[in-house]
């Protein structure tokens, strides 16, 4: 059975009980227990703190994370990403007071940042030869400033409304993080062959994000030119109708790439076109 160390709440522990579901895998809602199996795949989860989670993998405790890129950048531990998930994503930024003017880099030198990330902020300085005063903070970084605590911050950002709330510009981006799965690199075979199944049906689910089943009747004469418009279309499945002279076309393509389209295709004929939500897709 593998286990997998997971984030005990917020929004990457939303994002990953839905990407587990959505792979088939059951887990019984506990708010009491830290440690839960699933009831129909052989895993079981272990709630932690986020930044406890690269720690576990890499010492044994649990076998797999689901862990933001930014905490395992900043915790340094031995353990192997096994594949970056795409959810959950923000970036690391750099973010000083509104009223301050600012060239460049040279702005931190001597200047107090504080931070909950100073690992992952000392080496992007050490790289950029500045040298800065690192205040390390585990909570409410961005009122530091405010509170004449900091000069600066150095702190997660995802829509900026949190630095604008404080006063604050964002004028370096450090790092982009998202969620990883990652692994400890001495499980047995065993474990790794169950890793592969999970990594299967995620491989399913994260194939058909954002693609979207088409499925459209056409004039038989205008099919290889709407054939030859469809974005990634290897070979769609074209049938033809009871009408004579007309067919119908089936593909899959990503959304954004349909709403590009869809005056094109509609002015080849196409008519009575459906789109289609796809849940998984076997590669």
């Amino acid at each position: 059975m593998l286990r997998i160390a997971v984030q005990s709440k917020g929004r990457l522990y939303e994002d990953t009980m839905h990407l587990l579901a959505e792979a088939g895998i059951k887990i019984p809602s506990s708010k009491r227990t830290l440690l839960v199996e699933s009831t129909n795949f052989p895993v079981e989860i272990l709630y932690l703190r986020d930044d406890d989670i690269p720690q576990s993998v890499a010492t044994g405790v649990a076998d797999l994370g689901i862990v933001g890129q930014n905490e395992y950048e900043e915790r340094h531990e031995d353990a192997e990403i096994i594949r970056p998930l795409g959810f959950s994503k923000c970036r690391l930024s750099l973010a000083i007071p509104k009223a301050e003017h600012y060239e460049g880099l040279q702005w931190f030198e001597g200047k107090k940042i504080a931070t909950s990330y100073p690992g992952i902020l000392s080496r992007y300085m050490a790289e950029k030869g500045v040298k800065a005063d690192i205040h390390v903070i585990t909570g409410s970084v961005e009122i530091s400033p405010g509170i004449g605590l900091a000069d600066a911050i150095f702190d997660i950002v995802s829509s900026g409304s949190t630095l604008v709330s404080n006063n604050l510009r964002e004028v370096e981006v450090v790092m982009k993080s998202e969620a990883l799965l990652i692994g400890n690199k001495a499980m047995s075979q065993e474990k790794r062959d169950i890793l592969d199944e999970l990594l299967f049906r995620i491989e399913a689910v994260k194939a058909a994000e954002d693609k979207k089943y088409v499925l459209m009747n056409a004039p038989t004469e205008n099919v290889k030119k709407i054939v030859d418009i469809l974005p990634g279309a290897k070979s769609p499945t074209v049938m033809p109708l009871a009408t004579e002279g007309w067919s119908s076309v089936h593909t899959v393509i990503d959304e954004k790439s349909f709403w590009a389209i869809i005056s094109q295709l509609k002015a080849l004929g196409a008519q009575g076109i459906l789109v289609i939500p796809i849940e998984k897709m076997i590669l």
